[in-house]
């Protein structure tokens, strides 16, 4: 199972075509935004559940519609009741972008999305930074400050439906307090050994 971090270099190499096909059983239906994806391929498309309802199928199927020339093809036995609602809901959609782009002049075209750096990247370039003025541990620069930032960050994409990023930076968020607290016990425990070591000392005085 992938981490939120391996998660998004993975659909970072898909955008950047280090991979060609991506296989997931619930990747691609969690309202991402991936405009080079050019073919959504659903497995055992007939097999209902909570995986393969209409609401589930309309989705996936939807991680297609930012590339003009997108295809969807479930794979199946028979045509299960999702499934040919999800067909039709689509089409029904598609007939209606159509009329529009007939009246108003639209010639479709793929969304062109610019590749951000990945959240791991911009930790790091933090951290060198911070590094290059006497930082180097970096349990030194989690900050609540620094902490309240990535909190910030995390809400704006949160509101901005960006989930995979905001998913990732709660992650990082909580990683970094969790470091900050092992930090604080070790020293802790230093301290108080220390203590224990003078007590002995003077015991065999």
């Amino acid at each position: 199972e992938l981490d939120a971090f391996e998660r998004v270099e993975i659909l970072r190499g898909l955008r950047e075509q280090k991979y060609d096909v991506v296989v997931g059983i619930n990747l691609l239906r969690e309202g991402l935004d991936i405009p080079e994806v050019s073919l959504v391929a659903i497995l055992d498309a007939d097999k209902e559940g909570f995986l393969r309802s209409e609401t589930s199928l309309i989705q996936t199927i939807g991680r297609s519609a930012r590339h003009v020339n997108a295809e969807v093809i479930l794979y199946a036995d028979r045509v299960t009741p999702s499934m040919q609602n999800a067909m039709d809901e689509t089409e029904r959609r598609r007939v209606i972008q159509e009329e529009y782009n007939r009246e108003h002049g639209i010639t479709p075209e793929s969304i062109k999305k610019a590749i951000k750096r990945g959240i791991e990247e911009e930790i790091e370039a933090r951290q060198f930074v911070r590094e290059s003025v006497g930082f180097k541990d970096e349990s030194e620069y989690i900050t609540q400050e620094f902490l309240g930032e990535l909190e910030q960050e995390m809400l704006e994409a949160a509101e901005k439906l960006e989930f995979e990023r905001a998913a990732l930076l709660r992650d990082r968020i909580d990683d970094l307090k969790n470091q900050r607290g092992k930090t604080g016990s070790q020293t802790q425990k230093g301290s108080s050994r220390s203590g224990k070591k003078g007590k002995r000392q003077r015991k065999r005085r």
